[in-house]
């Protein structure tokens, strides 16, 4: 059994053998993720031409995942602290393998939302367990910053191999094989899994508690429905009575932790500024980026015409990027101080994402390449801190719950991020005026514009898609600009609440 059951007694006995053979068996699961989060954007073009969906429906097909994983993460790292991260995450991984398959051969808009939500129950048992274990391999502390920047490199390869991989699947084969390429890797990691990893888990973990999963799951979803649902078509009676239910449940789920003898969350983890605080950035920058993130292949295949595989390598920067920084971003957290790694790392990403308000049409690639390798560096140290931040600040009986935590705040970051900046910029993206005889379809996505255009005579369709285009990057722009304010406003939330906060042997 692992630490939680037998407490270690030195410093030797707490590096325990095998750890870093177990490690990479974890990051695995964190690249089978990555690598479905990212082909996904590379894909929304093709998925939007065979399945037909309107603008709404490809965001819920983007979003839906973000949804659900958000709702059950909190209830997946606690179940994973009772029954054993071990089984949970090789038991997530079996189930994430074959949705995959679902996702692969969805025939119809509504389907491919219903295999995203499944997608997400599945991937809700996956990164908490990920963080949990490390948390209860590596006790010490320097040791564990280099296992989380590895956890956080590995995620951030996962956004190059997903594009690069992606792409060439693309121009090969349909779009479904996009989805397939996550079994091999699920099959690795569970047949090597069951040999190499431990298992943990909580010794005195209580019942897990299915009221309190229910008005979690009911409470995330609820909210973050209602706020996407406003931002997209304004406020009605349906959307305020789907957040006041959201709300409520929230509320319910506070109020049952608080006076539950053996809790689902401890809600006692909030009191440390320093965990409250990585929770908010990280919320917040995933929140400023996604606009960003889901809609950057758009851009490059559908307004500057590259192929699959070369928009999967423009996007290669930022991965790069995020890749080194995770991997010395403990050393550089010690030698300056948290927060000015955290609150640098963001500002960095806030002006980068300014200066890509600026891209055009036919902007070269040397300003989107070095921006994009900015947001990489900034996104990776403040990711990689901040994870350690949280992991450090709670018992390794609670690992599992407190990753779950952090993962929230990053699905519910993407979600709401998707939601709001998605919906600027297909607010935007729908005013164009196209040319007599431009189909209403055509307003509802870049990716419908340009199947309209090429059933239309060609200086019909060239004068559709230049109004398209031209209306699509008006709308990237607001979005970048939204992102990033948002994440300068977080820098500054950084600097304050991560006052004082340290990694051990570092400063303040």
């Amino acid at each position: 059994m692992t630490s939680t059951l037998q407490p270690a007694r030195t410093a030797e006995v707490e590096k325990r053998p095998g750890r870093w053979l177990a490690l990479s068996v974890l990051v695995l699961a964190v690249l089978l993720v990555a690598v479905d989060a990212t082909v996904l954007g590379l894909a929304t073009p093709y998925i939007s031409e065979d399945l037909d969906p309107s603008g709404t429906q490809l965001l819920w097909i983007g979003d839906v995942y973000s949804f659900v994983i958000a709702g059950l993460l909190v209830s997946m790292g606690s179940l994973g602290d009772r029954i054993g991260r071990k089984r949970i995450l090789l038991g997530g991984a079996t189930a994430f393998g074959a949705i995959s398959v679902l996702n692969a051969y969805a025939t119809t808009p509504e389907l491919m939302i219903l295999a995203r939500a499944l997608l997400g129950v599945a991937g809700a048992t996956l990164m908490p367990a990920t963080l949990a274990l490390i948390r209860n391999l590596f006790h010490d502390s320097r040791e564990r910053s280099l296992a989380v920047g590895i956890w956080g490199a590995t995620a951030s390869a996962g956004t190059a191999v997903g594009p690069i991989a992606g792409g060439f699947l693309l121009e090969h084969f349909w779009w479904g094989s996009v989805f397939l390429i996550n079994l091999p890797v699920m099959a690795v990691l569970v047949l090597v899994g069951i040999r190499t990893l431990p298992e943990s888990r909580n010794p005195r973990p209580g019942p897990w508690d299915l009221i309190s999963v229910l008005l979690s799951l009911v409470g995330m979803i609820g909210l973050v429905y209602a706020v996407k649902e406003a931002a997209t078509h304004g406020f009605t009676g349906t959307t305020a009575g789907t957040g006041l239910l959201g709300a409520a449940a929230l509320y319910g789920f506070v109020h049952r932790q608080l006076t539950m003898p053996i809790p689902l969350l401890d809600m006692r983890l909030f009191r440390s500024r320093g965990f409250s605080g990585a929770v908010l950035a990280d919320l917040l920058t995933v929140l400023g980026m996604s606009g960003l993130v889901f809609f950057l292949s758009q851009y490059l295949q559908l307004v500057q015409g590259r192929r699959p595989f070369e928009a999967g390598l423009a996007e290669l920067p930022a991965a790069v990027g995020a890749v080194v920084a995770g991997l010395v971003a403990g050393r550089a957290a010690r030698r300056l101080s948290v927060r000015t790694v955290v609150s640098g790392g963001l500002a960095a990403v806030g002006l980068a994402l300014a200066v890509l308000t600026v891209l055009g049409r036919s902007t070269g690639y040397p300003i989107l390449g070095a921006a994009l390798l900015v947001v990489g560096v900034g996104a990776g140290f403040s990711f990689t801190v901040t994870s350690d931040v949280i992991l450090s600040s709670v018992p390794k009986e609670q690992a599992g719950a407190a990753s779950a935590v952090s993962e929230t705040a990053y699905e519910l970051g993407a979600a709401l991020g998707i939601a709001l900046l998605g919906s600027i910029v297909t607010g935007a993206y729908r005013d164009f005026a196209g040319p007599a005889g431009t189909p209403a379809g055509a307003h509802e996505s870049l990716g419908a514009a340009a199947q309209a255009a090429a059933g239309m005579p060609p200086h019909q369709a060239e004068a559709l898609l230049d109004a398209a285009r031209t209306s699509f990057v008006h709308g990237l722009h607001l979005a970048c600009g939204a992102g990033a304010a948002v994440l300068l406003g977080a820098s500054a939330v950084a600097w304050f609440l991560l006052k004082g906060q340290k990694l051990d042997g570092g400063r303040n």
